[in-house]
């Protein structure tokens, strides 16, 4: 018997929206030149052993499907177990910031009854981290806790973060938002699976309400408790932040944490060739993936695959993703330059790292 399923929702939207949002799921936005940030949550449960995994999609699905597909690159195309893609409510993108939506727990609860397994992992998509979920699921058997959230002690706001109050180990209150100092909710909890049966049933009449809205009137009757950890974790819910948290990525420091050997961090493989770099070509603090052409100049910038950076272009500071051309002479600079966008020859695009320029994508793929 398993010990525990996994639960991952990205049926959500976000507070600000952006042109990276604009088509596709805040879960499926690339990052790092190769991952989608669902690969994140769905890999932290695959390294844990857990071999059954719901994902709940948005109305606005076909990126993630795309990506996650039956689930062959986190093995997960298992006669046993495996992974399910799972149908979100309409509602669930209406509003901004609950990422447990009852009425998606209701809609998809004969996935959490048809499993054997005694606890439940769920998780959302867009807090970045890498964790051993073993640790998790290890101190709330032993706890005997109905719930066990997994927090962080915050060192900034983070408006897209729920922090928690605590006593004892024990929540006693959530409020939206977290300030520097607070202890924020990670969007992690492992709950009994009887037990979140038990919830949903009880709250049904409220399904329009996120799961953890639902439990504040309770909170004296239900023993939920915080398991703070002390680690890296990227929270990103709008351009700003995402862009913050890729130049993180230029951190040898935050890459070592991200992923460490032990504990892969696996995506959808691309059959790729090697990034090309021709003569004249310069590239300084950068990550380049394959597939990429190289003649022109980058530094302190991240390129997706299939980047072509023509002769006497300049790209610094940049997050670049797939298939974009940076024209003969272009230069380009603290920007986000979405999916097979082309920048004309001499074209000159700056932002600032306080306030990046984002071009939305340019072709028809998420």
């Amino acid at each position: 018997m398993e010990t525990a399923v996994g639960l991952i929702t990205t049926n959500y939207s976000v507070k600000h929206p952006s042109a990276l949002t604009k088509a596709r799921p805040a879960a499926s936005v690339p990052f790092l030149g190769r991952y989608r940030f669902v690969d994140f949550a769905l890999s932290n449960m695959v390294n844990a052993g857990i071999n059954t995994v719901g994902v709940i999609m948005p109305f606005n699905y076909r990126s993630i499907v795309d990506h996650l597909y039956t689930g062959k690159d986190w093995g997960l195309d298992r006669k046993k177990g495996g992974l399910f893609l799972m149908p979100g409510s309409a509602f669930g993108t209406s509003r901004k910031g609950p990422r447990f939506l009852l009425r998606d727990l209701i809609a998809n609860r004969v996935f959490l009854e048809r499993d054997t397994a005694t606890n439940v992992v769920v998780s959302a998509a867009n807090i970045i981290y890498n964790y051993d979920y073993k640790d998790l699921i290890r101190v709330h058997n032993e706890s005997g806790a109905d719930i066990t959230l997994l927090t962080k002690t915050y060192s900034c706001e983070a408006e897209d973060v729920s922090s928690v109050y605590t006593e004892d180990g024990h929540v006693r209150g959530f409020t939206y938002g977290t300030r520097f100092g607070d202890e924020g909710f990670l969007d992690c909890f492992v709950v009994r699976r009887e037990k979140l049966l038990e919830l949903i049933d009880r709250y049904s009449n409220v399904d329009y309400l996120d799961l953890f809205e639902a439990l504040q009137a309770d909170l004296s009757q239900l023993d939920i408790r915080a398991h703070r950890v002390d680690m890296y974790t990227g929270t990103v819910f709008d351009a700003r932040m995402y862009y913050k948290r890729s130049r993180e990525m230029l951190d040898p420091n935050v890459i070592d944490q991200l992923f460490p050997a032990d504990r892969t961090i696996m995506t959808k493989a691309h059959d790729n060739p090697p990034a090309k770099y021709e003569s004249g070509s310069r590239v300084t603090n950068s990550i380049v993936s394959g597939g990429c052409h190289i003649m022109g100049t980058v530094a302190d910038s991240i390129l997706s695959r299939n980047v072509v950076v023509e002769p006497g272009a300049t790209v610094r500071g940049c997050v670049i993703m797939t298939g974009c051309v940076i024209g003969r002479g272009a230069r380009v600079e603290n920007a986000i330059i979405d999916r097979d966008n082309v920048i004309s020859a001499g074209t000159e695009l700056r932002g600032t790292p306080d306030n990046v320029l984002v071009k939305e994508k340019g072709g028809e793929h998420a």
